[in-house]
């Protein structure tokens, strides 16, 4: 028997980078907030002394636990799921701070195409230049309208970067200066310079610089040692939202955590959201928090398995082509190349997360795709990371990939090997998408939510031109050997490729195509909000960090209107929305 608790105005769902943004806005206008988060605590302090590869990049130490939950995976819709065992093609992160620890910090704009991709494809090209299957959409808001929230986000995290022609424009600059050049991001500047590209250094939420960001927090400067993903910052110099929002709504009184607080299930009654229920992992009991505003703030899987598990919305059926909760669920493609250096040794063991260059000459519609089988493109990029012992042992693709030879090759190409890659954006498909199991349920009783996905005939185009493009800019970087990347006949969940998730309750103009509104405000149910990756109409061709925080921005702002109109905060009239 559950436990009902006492009201709340506000609960949400995950307390990462968007649950943080909504606390921390809510709270600072006096608006009491509950956060619901079911990993442990976590601070910087948490972090001090752990550069330890095995325990958190190989065994996952700040992931998800597979064994409570995990998700279903199959290619095609007319094939068993099988659960993921293992963690593999992404990393499903848990606990206070959610994905937001781990990341890389690389923090980009989706262009304004992005945004308004379906009506510019159409006005430029032509309609179905893909083709029926494709489910293009526009997001039901302009890059004008979402600019001001991109850069709110980036002075809560600090971002460090530069302009640069070909990627969103700003009315503002970045917060911080950029990262530091190195002899790598130089080289490749260089090389696509000669080949008439227009590099820049890649924006940065490991920064450049110590920073007070305008709530009052500290953001401190980054030390390059190397170990951002997967890693937690013993620094403080990566920006999270454990040192950044979290923080913010913890110093305004009117902000409650509780971690360790499993979300079952959103309680939906007379057309509006009442509550969620949770399970508390460290006692077992089950409790009823009542809200009179919900927002689910979790990664993209639990958003989209909450509400399919909840009976709300109507979830997307591939066949009819109807509905819309599960519905463009989109991934990214990965082409590039990998180049060898037979007389050169480069130090890659120091870096950070987003010490990189990046060059948008080929992303979204900055090239004319006129007489090209694909639409959209990627950034290209290089990144100095910081190379791992146990995770990169690169060899060329002619090594025997165990035994004495592999180990000799990969002890000689440890210094001497470069890589160019392009993160391709990816474009919804009818087959792709996100709906409950028949068969498989998690610890409590629940179905886990099944992956339906694979590569299609974009995904293939795009990634060969892509990777060509890779490779003329590895080759003008002196590689005596360049090896261009190939993508495989089917995906495949089990190496890692991106956690960069997306779709499932997306976002647009009207109730028939999309699930939420621009302001993340569910069309069919009004006092429930959903926002993150999740809301995305299909992934653009940059890290999503950035845009989901935007977003997270925006929807706090419908909240707050929210409380003071109710209804529906986006009107459709003659076709035309109106916020």
């Amino acid at each position: 028997m559950a436990t009902t608790l006492d009201k709340v105005e506000v609960v949400t769902v995950g307390v990462g980078w968007t649950g943080g943004i909504i606390a921390a806005e809510l709270a600072k206008q006096g608006v009491q907030v509950v956060g619901l988060e079911r990993g442990k605590a976590r601070s910087t302090e948490d972090f001090k002394h752990v550069h330890d590869e095995y325990r958190y990049a190989i065994r996952y130490e700040l992931m998800q636990d597979l064994s409570r939950e995990t998700i279903t995976f199959r290619n095609h819709r007319d094939e068993r799921a099988l659960p993921m065992r293992q963690l593999g093609s992404f990393l499903l992160g848990e606990g206070l701070g959610g994905a937001g620890v781990h990341w890389n910090g690389q923090t980009y704009r989706f262009l304004p195409y992005d945004l308004q991709i379906k009506t510019m494809t159409e006005e430029k090209y032509g309609k179905n230049k893909l083709g029926e299957d494709y489910t293009l959409q526009d997001w039901g808001i302009s890059y004008e309208e979402l600019e001001p929230y991109f850069y709110k986000f980036e002075q809560t995290a600090g971002i460090s970067g530069e302009d640069n022609k070909n990627s969103a424009p700003r009315e503002n600059d970045y917060p911080t200066p950029p990262m530091k050049e190195t002899p790598i991001t130089k080289r490749f500047k260089d090389a696509a310079k000669n080949l008439k590209l227009s590099p820049y250094h890649m924006p940065s939420a490991n920064l450049s610089e110590n920073y007070e960001n305008p709530d009052g927090q500290t953001i401190n400067q980054c030390q390059y040692c190397g170990f951002c993903e997967r890693f937690g910052c013993e620094y403080g110099a990566k920006s999270s939202p454990n040192v950044t929002v979290i923080p913010t709504a913890e110093k305004s009184g009117k902000f409650e955590l509780r971690t360790h607080a499993n979300v079952t299930e959103v309680i939906y009654e007379g057309g509006k959201a009442t509550g969620v229920k949770y399970i508390d992992l460290q006692t077992g009991e089950e409790f009823i928090q009542p809200a009179d505003i919900v927002v689910l703030t979790s990664y993209v899987m639990n958003n989209v398995r909450l509400l399919l598990n909840s009976g709300i919305g109507r979830p997307y059926d591939p066949e009819s082509r109807t509905g819309v909760i599960g519905k463009n669920y989109c991934y990214q493609i990965l082409p590039g190349a990998t180049g060898f250096f037979e007389e050169e040794k480069f130090n890659t063991y120091m870096g950070a997360g987003s010490l990189g260059a990046s060059v948008d000459d080929y992303n979204g519609d900055n090239f004319d795709h006129s007489n090209m089988d694909f639409i959209h493109g990627g950034v290209i990029a290089i990144t100095q990371t910081g190379q791992r012992p146990i995770n990169n042992n690169t060899a060329p693709n002619d090594t025997p990939n165990w035994g004495k030879e592999f180990k000799s090759q990969s002890i000689k190409y440890y210094h001497r090997n470069l890589a160019v890659g392009v993160q391709g954006a990816s474009i919804p498909h009818r087959n792709n998408y996100l709906s409950l199991d028949p068969e498989y349920e998690d610890i409590f009783g629940y179905p886990l939510l099944r992956l339906t996905y694979d590569y299609t005939e974009q995904d293939r185009n795009l990634h060969n031109y892509l990777t060509e493009k890779s490779a003329e800019i590895m080759k003008e970087m002196g590689a005596s050997r360049v090896e261009p990347r190939e993508i495989s006949d089917h995906y495949s969940i089990v190496p890692y490729q991106t956690t960069h998730n997306t779709g499932g309750v997306i976002m647009g103009g009207a109730p028939e195509t999309s699930a939420v509104n621009n302001y993340s405000q569910m069309w069919d149910v009004e006092n429930l909000f959903v926002v993150g990756a999740s809301a995305f109409a299909h992934n653009g061709g940059y890290n999503p960090t950035g845009t989901v925080g935007a977003l997270a921005y925006r929807a706090a702002e419908g909240i707050l209107k929210y409380r003071e109109e109710s209804g529906q905060l986006v009107k459709i009239v003659n076709d035309r929305k109106h916020a």
